[in-house]
């Protein structure tokens, strides 16, 4: 665990470090601990829970041509599988290409908010240690949407949309998220909503569509279910209702406080939903994580009193501490994270 345990207190070092660096050597110090998150998650060894599905799938993709590769399901992730295979590299590459493209979504989502150091321990937990080490595909389409959520916050709705495909090349839900684009769009919103609806619909019949039917069939009329989902949905209720209640005094950018109430309201809207289908929920729920950074990143900035932004912050910390330590600790699938394994050491 002490891996995990490093992961979680450099960020914390971070945080309550004197703010006496300029901007440039903080820039460096924050981008080095990416940097070193990114060798972790990605020299992995026999880590996650998905890791026994990945490593016969690179060995399939291995024996086809290009062709055939990327007509697999996500097609993104079969072709850099493909690429890495006939480069005679092995799936602790792939890995490790899919953890530095969602440390680079972290860093930049990170580094927009007023506390990179904070919002970076607040990932850690769960974004970092069980999607990004456990949930490949779906982990570089989360670093992906990062990258179109600082985007979309200023406006930049095709550069969003555009993240967003990416991203769902390598895992094909990212569709589900074109729609906000539209709806936390406070400009020209007939012409917006046009536009989006139809890039939303391109993208779900290219991408989705083909699978929907067996995606249906498993998540909800088999209604599988994943231990601790209403757990995780909770963490991001518990980021969206500060956020709700100090929306103006949060977030003073109009368009940016739009499209984070609209994200608090998704993330309560799937309370309820958890108890029918699970895993479902689960699943999307994921790409609502960032509410959590962008919350907790913001929220000792409601105070102007030093010892009460103190309490603050160390409040969050001892909260997500303890999320860290029941999950490595009680988790019903720890086992697939304990002990972690580092492949240049076994």
């Amino acid at each position: 665990m002490l891996i995990y345990w490093l992961m979680f207190w450099l960020p914390f070092l971070g945080a309550i470090s004197p703010k006496r660096m300029i901007n440039s050597q903080a820039r460096f110090m924050f981008l080095l601990v990416c940097l070193i998150f990114t060798i972790f998650m990605g020299l992995r060894d026999m880590v996650g829970g998905d890791w026994t599905n990945y490593l016969p799938l690179f060995g399939y993709i291995s024996t086809l041509n290009f062709a055939w590769a990327i007509e697999l399901k996500d097609p993104g992730y079969a072709l850099l599988n493909w690429i890495v295979a006939k480069a005679g590299g092995e799936i602790y590459s792939v890995n490790l290409v899919c953890a530095a493209i969602m440390m680079a979504g972290a860093f930049r989502f990170c580094r927009s908010l007023p506390n990179p150091w904070l919002a970076l321990l607040v990932a850690v937990p769960y974004m970092l240690i069980v999607v990004g080490m456990g949930y490949t595909r779906q982990a570089v389409a989360l670093g992906f949407a990062m990258f179109g959520l600082v985007s979309l916050g200023r406006g930049r709705i095709f550069s969003f949309i555009a993240c967003i495909a990416v991203g769902a090349l390598f895992h094909s839900s990212a569709v589900l998220l074109i729609p906000i684009a539209g709806l936390a769009n406070s400009r020209q919103r007939i012409w917006t909503a046009m536009w989006v609806a139809a890039a939303f619909v391109f993208a779900y019949f290219v991408l989705l569509q083909p699978e929907s039917d067996a995606l249906w069939d498993n998540y909800v009329t088999q209604q599988m279910k994943s231990n601790g989902a209403i757990e995780r949905v909770m963490m991001n209720v518990v980021a969206a209702i500060p956020l709700l209640y100090f929306r103006k005094r949060l977030v003073e950018e109009p368009q940016t406080r739009r499209l984070w109430v609209l994200i608090s309201w998704l993330a309560l809207a799937c309370l309820p939903f958890v108890f029918f289908a699970s895993t479902a929920v689960d699943r999307i729920a994921l790409y609502l994580l960032p509410i959590q950074l962008f919350v907790f990143a913001r929220l000792p900035n409601l105070t102007g009193n030093a010892t009460a932004r103190t309490v603050i912050v160390v409040g969050i910390v001892a909260y997500y501490a303890a999320v860290q330590y029941v999950w490595l600790n009680y988790a019903v699938e720890r086992n697939y994270w304990v002990p972690y394994h580092f492949m240049p050491l076994d």
